[in-house]
């Protein structure tokens, strides 16, 4: 009996669909991020109204004569405390392919300190400033600071975090610079702003290191802007997809 007489014999064909392309999304919103967190953290550091490491009775004074600013301060640390982590994958990304190995040691580092910081230290919202803003009785909230200080695992929290941000940020300069996907400039920037900025002793020059790192970040927005689909990453794949025929 031939195939092609009585019930038509059901047969499936894959079809190949083609994925949407978003890499330019992806490349163009880590270019608008990567300058933003440092530039944040510059002018936050070089508004806040204290210099130096000081207590928490000093921070609530300095709060209290300077409630004005205090809301610009809270928004500005938040735009660092978000987006910290993305500028870094973003500056990792670009110096990748020219400098693997220092890429990686570096990303590692930093990221691993940010993770650690940002997850557990508590972020923008601190004891003394909520004291200040909303009125609460300043020795209990001192009784909590003192608590937060003493802390073990914030501690190594925030040991952590300096040492992404000193070493790891020190690394990922270096490796954009060795990687020539920036000017040299662009990678010492980072260096410099982010291995300098713990021992620098005013909130001035810690502002200023923080800006000199965000100039080197805006390197890396450029970078990522000139770049092509193809070279930021591997195009998208396709899906198969099964339909039944008949014949």
């Amino acid at each position: 009996m031939s195939s092609r007489t009585g019930a038509a014999v059901a047969t499936r064909r894959a079809r190949a669909t083609a994925i949407h392309d978003r890499r330019g999304f992806w490349r163009v919103l880590l270019a608008v991020i990567a300058p933003l967190p440092f530039l944040a953290k510059g002018l936050y550091s070089m508004l806040v109204p204290v210099a130096g490491d000081i207590g928490f009775e000093q921070y609530v004074a300095a709060f209290e004569a300077h409630r004005d600013v205090i809301e610009v301060l809270k928004w500005l640390d938040a735009v660092f405390v978000v987006l910290v982590i993305p500028a870094t994958v973003a500056a990792a990304w670009v110096a990748r392919r020219g400098a693997p190995r220092l890429t990686s040691a570096a990303a590692f580092i930093s990221l691993t300190g940010f993770f650690f910081g940002i997850a557990l230290l508590g972020g923008v919202m601190t004891p003394s400033l909520m004291t200040v803003q909303h009125d609460l009785d300043p020795t209990s909230m001192a009784a909590l600071d003192d608590a937060l200080q003493h802390e073990p695992l914030l501690a190594a929290a925030s040991l952590l975090f300096i040492v992404g941000v000193v070493l790891g940020l020190g690394l990922l300069g270096g490796a954009l610079r060795r990687s020539r996907a920036v000017p040299a400039w662009a990678g010492v920037a980072v260096m410099l702003g982010g291995a300098t900025h713990p021992f620098i002793p005013t909130h001035i020059g810690q502002g200023i290191g923080l800006l000199v790192a965000a100039a080197g970040f805006a390197a890396v927005t450029v970078a990522l802007l000139r770049m092509s689909n193809d070279d930021f990453d591997l195009p998208p794949g396709q899906r198969r997809r099964v339909a039944e025929q008949g014949s």
